[in-house]
């Protein structure tokens, strides 16, 4: 059985590494491959860190569960980041996107009914 913990820590896991994604997607924006820009790429760096420092609750939440169970709901990072894309990158939606979104969902809540 998984425990309720393990599924939220996931669950923050999924959040921060979308954040990450953001913040690499908005430092690649002014990205250039010289030494000092890259050093000054804070959000190149922050993204890279946000995925890393989104491994630890992953990493942590795997002692309570099973990874069939678990690894599905990164998932949703995929839902985070469609959300934090409209809010923090003014990117557009359309409906078969928003399927797809719903698709997503569905799915990571017939996984977790089997928990």
């Amino acid at each position: 059985m998984t425990a309720l913990w393990s599924i939220v820590m996931v669950s923050v896991a999924a959040v921060i590494g979308a954040f990450g994604a953001v913040f690499l997607k908005k430092g690649s924006q002014s990205l250039k491959f010289k030494f000092r820009s890259l050093i000054k790429n804070y959000y190149l760096i922050s993204g890279f860190l946000l995925y890393g420092v989104s491994a630890v609750p992953f990493i942590l939440a795997l002692r309570g569960g099973d990874l069939s169970i678990l690894y599905p709901i990164v998932a949703t990072t995929y839902v985070w980041i469609a959300i934090f894309s409209i809010k923090f990158l003014g990117e557009k939606m359309n409906k078969w996107r928003w399927l797809g979104i719903a698709l997503i969902m569905l799915g990571v809540a017939l996984i977790g009914l089997g928990r």
